[in-house]
């Protein structure tokens, strides 16, 4: 099914609902969009682990200087 037959699924589903039951609807994305991410992506991950490098080779040519 391709997301255009999604959407249009999910509008007309929308209106089949009477308030109370958009209300329901809205609260739950509301929550949904304002929770915190709990997984880290990909890239930050990626980025942490390349500053850690970064920061780790730092150190130890500073510790050689000396």
């Amino acid at each position: 099914m391709t997301s255009i037959h999604q959407r249009h699924r999910i509008l007309e589903s929308l209106d089949g609902m009477d308030e109370a039951q958009m209300e329901s609807v809205l609260r739950y994305i509301k929550r949904v969009v304002g929770k915190p991410a709990t997984r880290e992506s990909y890239e930050d991950r990626q980025k942490r682990e390349a500053m850690r490098q970064i920061r780790e080779a730092l150190n130890n040519k500073q510790e050689r200087d000396f």
